[in-house]
């Protein structure tokens, strides 16, 4: 998967919930993330414990839309 924000724009995004800075996922981070919507990508909040989608190249910082984390059972 080809880089989805500039570097430019990755640095200026921060979680809206806590103001932590954001990475983008890696294509093998993904399958850790569900949504009810589909999503091609993710910023992952820098403690690890908070996800947002990137649905259609924009990222989705809406608190409700916030990815959630599988879990093994």
């Amino acid at each position: 998967m080809e880089q989805p924000l500039s570097e430019e724009l990755l640095a200026m995004l921060v979680c809206p919930q806590t103001g932590q800075a954001l990475r983008v996922a890696r294509p093998e981070e993904l399958a850790d993330w569900t949504a009810d919507g589909g999503f091609e990508g993710a910023l992952i909040r820098e403690d690890g414990r908070v996800a947002y989608p990137i649905r259609d190249g924009f990222p989705v910082l809406v608190e409700a839309e916030a990815l959630i984390r599988k879990v093994d059972t």
